[in-house]
């Protein structure tokens, strides 16, 4: 053990999963601290994984708890959008490959911008099916916040390229020719809700950086229309744009002193 290099012994530990092999035992005992070194980080890597495995595992609880049933093509629902004052609802409905393991899935808000990134890539390399419901804000105005996440969710479902057989929605029901069932804080508790979170907040995101670029001043790629004090400030100084929802409060205001 002592011949080997600090380099050929962090190659060796990117092959080892056990910590019951004999390689890890002897490190244990090799005193140069660079060796140490590895070998904590190599543990709390393990112990990572371990944790999003178990994660992950309690997440799947509805999925496998619907298979014991004898469905299989099982959509997670979820929307991003429902408060900001500008820009679309997003709505996206993910069957995922029973196969899969794609961890780290979770509520959309609570993960950084690239590990949604990572994870939405992931989610359309792995899954059998994503659809995707996007309804504008001058259809929101007309229909009111919630029947347009109701319209975009729907949508969603009406784009996956494989019939679902059973929908899981987070905190929602929608009218649908399939069982359903809504489970509150769905996004944090089904992987499937989850990754629909993602798919539909990664997609508005990119959508706002679009409008960003095409209604310049408002700051839409930053606060992607939510009602912060450098959106209210703009909104105050240039008026609503096209994509402003004019039925909420604060931009009809703006429209008033206008």
């Amino acid at each position: 053990m002592k011949n080997q290099t600090i380099a050929q012994i962090k190659d060796a530990l990117a092959e080892i999963q056990n910590e019951d092999d004999e390689f890890i035992i002897e490190l244990q005992s090799d005193s140069r601290k660079g060796v140490q070194t590895l070998l904590n980080k190599w543990k709390a890597e393990k112990e990572k994984e371990r944790n999003e495995h178990k994660r992950y595992i309690r997440m799947s609880v509805h999925e496998e708890r619907l298979r014991a049933q004898g469905f299989r093509l099982i959509s997670g629902i979820d929307e991003a959008g429902r408060g900001p004052l500008a820009g679309p609802v997003v709505a996206a409905a993910v069957i995922l490959n029973e196969n899969s393991r794609i961890y780290g899935l979770d509520d959309s808000k609570k993960l950084s911008e690239a590990k949604r990134t990572e994870l939405f890539d992931r989610i359309h390399e792995e899954a059998e099916a994503i659809g995707i419901g996007i309804i504008p804000s001058e259809e929101i105005d007309r229909l009111n916040i919630y029947q347009a996440v109701k319209k975009a969710m729907k949508l969603a479902v009406s784009e996956l390229a494989v019939q679902p057989d059973f929908l899981l929605l987070d905190a929602m029901k929608i009218e649908a020719p399939y069982p359903q069932e809504s489970i509150i804080k769905g996004d944090a508790d089904s992987i499937s809700i989850a990754a629909a979170s993602i798919i539909a907040k990664v997609t508005r995101d990119r959508l706002m950086a679009g409008y960003d670029r095409q209604y310049p001043g408002y700051g839409f790629g930053i606060h992607k229309g939510y009602g912060t004090k450098v959106h209210l400030d703009a909104l105050k100084k240039l008026g609503p744009c096209p994509i402003h929802r004019q039925s909420f409060a604060p931009v009809q205001a703006a429209m008033l002193q206008s």
